[in-house]
């Protein structure tokens, strides 16, 4: 019986009270100060206290419990609007934000299905703003837009932890390579990117991610409008 339906165990009286809830919020505190290799089923129990073994109560081991993080950071993903598009806008910068919040959850969305309950409430939420939309492609539209919100998302924490690591910012990124990118352009090897890099507007990261998934919107109601 998957975790979502099985119940938990009784209260007993023992010195500390625990729960599922208890168990995945101290794992989420472990996860957002150190990532997902500081969640252990042992470091979640020293967190709260009991010995590790209590645990398995409740969860059956590591892969629940991190459905349950997942699940617990969809409760925070509320999306609306008026009409599909406004809906799929609102769920993807409410799942932006709370990958922002929470970096290691960018990293678990996209695997394993998620059939939590919050998670479920979510999709639910989506596909019925497709409305009349064809039901083979409720879906893939869905699809293509969490793919979108992942690939920015992780793109967008891999910089952040890079610049974590080097202390380097973009600023200094570009003191350090601009001159390499200069010699190698006046070759004239990359004239398309020379001319981006040298014309193009340079958008910060919510400007980014905001006109990229315009341009997906815009390519998935041309395909629904055929």
């Amino acid at each position: 019986m998957l975790v979502w339906e099985r119940p938990e165990p009784p209260n007993r009286p023992v010195p500390v009270p625990l729960s599922r809830e208890r168990i995945v919020r101290a794992a989420i505190q472990l996860a957002d100060a150190d990532g997902l290799g500081a969640v252990s089923l042992r470091k979640v129990a020293a967190a709260l206290d009991v010995r590790p073994m209590r645990l398995y109560s409740y969860i059956a081991g590591k892969e629940e419990l991190l459905d349950l993080m997942v699940d617990a950071a969809y409760a925070g993903i509320h999306p609306v609007g008026d009409g599909w598009r406004e809906v799929l806008r609102s769920h993807a910068e409410a799942t932006r934000r709370a990958a922002h919040e929470h970096e290691w959850l960018a990293d678990l969305l996209g695997g394993r299905p998620q059939l939590g309950p919050n998670a479920l409430a979510n999709g639910e939420i989506l596909v019925a703003a497709l409305g009349d939309v064809d039901v083979d492609a409720a879906m893939p539209v869905v699809g293509a837009v969490n793919a979108y919100v992942i690939g920015a998302v992780r793109r967008e924490n891999a910089e952040r932890r890079a610049e974590r690591a080097t202390g380097m910012d973009e600023k200094r990124w570009q003191a350090e390579l601009g001159p390499y990118l200069v010699r190698t352009f006046a070759t004239g090897r990359f004239p398309a990117l020379a001319a981006v890099v040298r014309d193009a507007a340079h958008l910060d990261a919510d400007q980014t991610f905001t006109l990229g998934l315009d341009f997906l919107l815009d390519g998935i109601e041309a395909r629904l409008s055929k």
